[in-house]
């Protein structure tokens, strides 16, 4: 059996090493090298480190769009496609001897989109899944062929959850396949009633609203981490919080205030609750936990009765 396996990022790893395990990948297609980092060091995807390390032929084109041939010139029984990051065109989806296949982190369709495991987290959703689909032009819009959900524990940020459902997501695909191949799957439409989005993310919805729940904000911040990281402004410098806490007691009636501003704690009123900021990074500085931050420049930027728009 021949597989070709399109994806790039962490959540399509360990869906890769378990097909190439199981049958053995033929070809694997990822993105183009970027660069990284403040050096901008040239850097391969996460599937492209994979691929190597697994002996894998591999295609990287700019625009899978314009240049699709190193697909096209092979016969494949199946192309699997996992987290990519470009929109692939219906030759390539309709290439093989099945359907293109796609592994969607979310409990479709719910969720169609790049970003389902951060919206899942910041929408405080209990549980979210991954879904195994026939590929079609629209966007995550394909047959389903099999589900599973997982629960999304309070203290889950984006790397947890997709830890969780990149091994939830090989063992359902490999599963599928077999019964695909005993012919032993009904495929079942989506219910259009009930989509809905995750797009990716704009700077502005990175932004923390100091005017929602603590419990949202909370949300918020593990589901932006550990990227593309929340933030909120002080005298227009940007502050990003990879970690926080949160708790129901007010303490304040002013939303936004710092309530807490001490040697080893910051912790600021929202419209309910307080959320207490445990990881932060000032724009140009390293990233530091509270106490450190607090000993050195929060110190300075940072009082109780100071204001948070």
């Amino acid at each position: 059996m021949k597989i070709c396996f399109i994806g790039s990022m962490d959540f399509a790893v360990t869906i890769l090493e378990g097909l190439h395990k199981k049958y053995g990948v033929s070809l694997v297609v990822t993105q183009p090298d970027k660069p990284v980092g403040r050096k901008q060091i040239l850097t391969g995807t996460p599937v492209k480190n994979k691929a190597l390390e697994l002996g894998i032929d591999l295609f990287q084109p700019i625009s899978i769009k314009k240049d699709n041939y190193r697909i096209l010139q092979e016969e494949f029984d199946f192309i699997i496609v996992a987290a990519y990051g470009q929109i692939i065109p219906e030759k390539v989806l309709f290439h093989s001897k099945h359907q293109a296949i796609n592994v969607h982190a979310s409990y479709l369709p719910k969720y169609r989109g790049g970003s389902p495991m951060h919206k899942a987290i910041i929408n405080g959703d209990k549980e979210t899944g991954v879904s195994i689909i026939y590929m079609e032009k629209a966007l995550d819009s394909g047959y389903i062929l099999s589900q599973k959900s997982c629960p999304i524990d309070e203290t889950d940020d984006v790397l947890a959850i997709e830890n969780k459902l990149s091994h939830l997501g090989r063992d359902l695909l490999i599963d599928t396949i077999e019964r695909l191949l005993q012919e032993d799957i009904i495929a079942t439409p989506q219910n259009e009633n009930l989509v809905s989005y995750a797009y990716n993310f704009k700077n502005e919805d990175l932004l923390i609203d100091f005017k929602k729940s603590a419990k949202q904000v909370y949300d918020l911040i593990r589901g932006m981490h550990p990227w593309p990281i929340a933030y909120f402004l002080v005298d227009d410098k940007k502050v990003k919080v990879f970690k926080s806490s949160y708790e129901d007691t007010n303490l304040s009636d002013v939303i936004g205030e710092v309530v807490i501003a001490s040697k080893d704690r910051l912790a600021i009123q929202c419209s309910s609750g307080i959320i207490n900021l445990l990881s932060l990074q000032l724009e140009g500085k390293k990233q530091m936990e509270i106490k450190d931050f607090m000993n050195g420049i929060g110190r300075t930027m940072f009082y109780n009765g100071l204001i948070l728009k």
